[in-house]
């Protein structure tokens, strides 16, 4: 039930993004010059949702097929961890700003909240189905730590990297 669950919530946030470029929600505003990067991350973000998805529901699939058992372990101890990381640096980020380092505590509001409450729920969700799975197919220690650590460079890659590539291929503004 936890991976259809999961599997749900990938896709339904996956559907924000889609809906995000059908509609063309950046095209005007303040964010209108980062209009093509931004195109470029919410469809690298929907595949993302999507092979979270999959991730999901061959990790409660009876016979698993398309990865390796170890493979699959990977990718869900990897997903736990990234979405560990990204929720925990929500955190950090909203209490900085209720204790005023960065940003104010006005700038806090229910949606944020919210938000940063989904996050820890996935979390919690994809760590359930990786235990879980580690423990039905004998995983190793080794494949959990594979996955945990592979998650910092995956954010890395979509956070800092992919940016980077789009600011030099022109689709972003130049940084003052």
């Amino acid at each position: 039930m936890i991976g259809h669950l999961m599997a749900a919530c990938c896709i339904a946030f996956a559907i924000v993004n889609v809906v995000f470029e059908m509609t063309g929600h950046f095209a005007d505003g303040p964010y209108a010059e980062y209009v093509s990067a931004i195109a470029v991350m919410n469809w690298l973000v929907v595949g993302l949702k999507a092979m979270g998805a999959a991730v999901a529901l061959m990790s409660v699939a009876k016979h698993p097929r398309f990865l390796p058992a170890a493979g699959l372990g990977v990718l869900l101890w990897g997903a736990f961890a990234m979405l560990g990381v990204y929720a925990l640096g929500s955190v950090v980020q909203a209490v900085g700003m209720a204790a005023g380092l960065t940003g104010t505590a006005d700038q806090i509001d229910l949606a944020g909240v919210g938000y940063v409450l989904f996050f820890l729920v996935l979390t919690a969700g994809y760590g359930v189905l990786a235990i879980c799975y580690s423990r039905r197919f004998g995983l190793r220690r080794g494949i959990a730590v594979l996955g945990v650590l592979g998650a910092p460079v995956m954010l890395g890659v979509l956070l800092l990297a992919v940016p980077m590539l789009l600011a030099a291929l022109g689709l972003m503004p130049p940084q003052n």
